[in-house]
This record gives C-alpha cells, sequence and structure tokens, in this order.
C-alpha cells in the first residue's frame, strides 16, 4: 500500500524495477479519488529525475491490422535483445459497458508472460482527454521503472491517433493491403502524423497488394510536407505471423532515434510536448473549477438554451459567457 510515510521506499522499489509497485503506482495515479491526488502528485515529482531515458513508441492501426500479433513479435525481439518493453494500451470503452473494446493482456499471452515486459490497458471511460493524460503519466512510472522502450497502443480511430503522436518520439502506423483503408489513411491526415508505416500480413496471397500498396504509401510520402527536415517517412513491410521484416522495423525506429537525436530534435520535441501537455492540463483545470461553481453553471446553462432555442447566435453566447466570467471573477 502506497502512502506518504511508504512514499520514499515506493520509489526506491519502482528503480529497481518492481513490477508489483509500478502495478501499485499505476493504480494510484490512475485514482481520481480526490484523497489520492495529492499523494500521486508527490509519487510524479518524486520520479521525475529518473525519467526520460526510454524510446517512447506510439503504435495505431486500423481494426484487422494485427496491432496484438504485430506488438507480441516486436515486444520479444527486443527482449531479445535484452531490452524491458512496457505496452500501455489506450482502450476506447465501451459506451454502453463500461468495458474495454480492445480487451487485454489475452490479446500477446507470450509477451504478457515475459518477465521484461509489462502491460496495462487505459480504458478511457468515453473520455479520451482523461486516457492520454493518464498514458503520459503512466510511461513515466515505466521509465522510471528502467523500461527501455515504452509503446503506447491505441486504435485508429481519429483523435486517439493525435493525442498519441503528442506523447511519443516515433510515432508507427500499421496497416494492412487491399482493406480499402489504404487511400482513406492519407485523407485522414495519418501519413502527416507517421514516423513510418508498416505494412502488415505481407505473406501468402498478400505479397502482391501489399507490394501495391507500400508503391502507394512511398508516392504519397513524397508529395506530402516532411513532419521533420532531418528525416523523411519509411514504408516498410512484415509478416508479424511469420515474424519476417520486424527486425528491420527496429532497425528503422533505432535510425529514426539516432537522426533526431543527433540533431537535437528529439529533445526539442519532448520539451514542446510538455508545454503543450501543462497548456491542456490548465485549460482542462480552469474549465473544471468554472464548472464547479454554481453560479456561473446556472448562468452557462441559461445561455445553453438560449442559443439551443435560436434565441442568441452562439457568438453571442459566447460573448454573455465572458462578460460574466470577467465580471465575476476578475
Amino acid at each position: 500500500m502506497i502512502n506518504a510515510a511508504t512514499l520514499e521506499d515506493t520509489v526506491r522499489r519502482l528503480r529497481l524495477g518492481e513490477r508489483a509497485t509500478l502495478a501499485q503506482a499505476m493504480t494510484l495515479v490512475e485514482s481520481n479519488h480526490p484523497r489520492h491526488q495529492p499523494l500521486s502528485t508527490q509519487l510524479l515529482d518524486a520520479i521525475m529525475p529518473f525519467t526520460g531515458n526510454a524510446l517512447r513508441l506510439g503504435l495505431t492501426g486500423t481494426p484487422g491490422a494485427g496491432k496484438s500479433t504485430f506488438l507480441e513479435a516486436f515486444g520479444m525481439l527486443l527482449i531479445r535483445r535484452g531490452l524491458r518493453v512496457a505496452v500501455i494500451a489506450v482502450d476506447p470503452s465501451s459506451p454502453v459497458s463500461g468495458g474495454s473494446i480492445l480487451g487485454d493482456k489475452t490479446r500477446m499471452t507470450e509477451l504478457a508472460r515475459a518477465e521484461s515486459a509489462f502491460i496495462r490497458p487505459v480504458p478511457s471511460s468515453g473520455h479520451l482527454g482523461g486516457a492520454s493524460q493518464r498514458a503520459r503519466e503512466l510511461m513515466l512510472l515505466c521509465e522510471a521503472a528502467g523500461f527501455n522502450v515504452v509503446i503506447v497502443e491505441t486504435v485508429g480511430v481519429g483523435q486517439s491517433e493525435t493525442e498519441v503522436a503528442g506523447m511519443v518520439d516515433c510515432f508507427l502506423s500499421l496497416q494492412i493491403a487491399g482493406g480499402g483503408d489504404d487511400l482513406q489513411g492519407i485523407k485522414k491526415g495519418l501519413m502527416e502524423m507517421a514516423d513510418l508505416v508498416v505494412i502488415n500480413k505481407d505473406d501468402g496471397d498478400n505479397r502482391t497488394s501489399v507490394a501495391i500498396a507500400r508503391h502507394m504509401y512511398e508516392s504519397a510520402l513524397h508529395i506530402l510536407r516532411r513532419k521533420y527536415d532531418e528525416w523523411q517517412p519509411q514504408v516498410l513491410t512484415c509478416s508479424a505471423l511469420e515474424k519476417r521484416g520486424i527486425e528491420e522495423v527496429w532497425q528503422a525506429i533505432t535510425d529514426f532515434k539516432t537522426c533526431l537525436t543527433a540533431s537535437g530534435r528529439l529533445e526539442k520535441v519532448r520539451q514542446q510536448q510538455a508545454v503543450e501537455w501543462l497548456h491542456k492540463q490548465a485549460e482542462e483545470e480552469a474549465l473544471h473549477l468554472l464548472f464547479a461553481r454554481a453560479d456561473f453553471d446556472r448562468y452557462f446553462q441559461q445561455t445553453l438554451l438560449a442559443v439551443k432555442n435560436n434565441d442568441l447566435s452562439p457568438r453571442t453566447g459566447l460573448r454573455h459567457i465572458s462578460e460574466f466570467i470577467q465580471h465575476h471573477y476578475f
């Protein structure tokens, strides 16, 4: 049990890589209970000097792309190379049951059993922003616990991709060929976020369609504006099922990190991510404090009703709310 008296010992055990301590620390940080907030903040402050040494990798992909199979093959490759791997799965929760849609560790049984791996799902409970905040903090805990690679996984659903891309060093998009999503991925702007595109299931009867898809993605990447001047995003193929091409993916990721580290870009990206994170959290906290005030909430609901009934335009409603805030709180 983590409490104020055991906080220093918790940090020590965490730095030793104790899995049980890591799980307890994650549970504390995930808690929304007001009594847990000060302690979780103290814990995060205490571990900050021991973070930042891991490679932060984002992984997204369309449903059916084989992310679980890829993650298991990829994670086991890293473990065989002597690395410790943590997987944080940002799972959208079912709006009906509140449960995870993606599932849990049973998707990656071999990786889940490995001593050098740690897998943690982060249900969003319908609020992706909250899930992404927790994922960032869990990532820091994993780094403090000595994991060399922290993978943040998400389904390829709109905002989730943007959230994950904003917290990692390298963003990998896992795709499949012939599923009708090749051009859709380009239209959605996914290509602009991806540092690497990996086309999975390059096996059996798929090999011709995979070659065509690879050419399509490579052509698109050369047309689009580069995310970084130092790096031309690459398109790779693999068969996670047959465990082919996985080493080439890891080599491309290490090349990416080496390139951005040498130019000083990686440090700047992380600094900017931290600043943007603080900005976003400050905005959310300000809104929370506002709506916690009964007078503001009442006025906001009245204005909302007026806009809904077409008594006010949204712009006028916004002006009224702004004037209310300035008059009452400033």
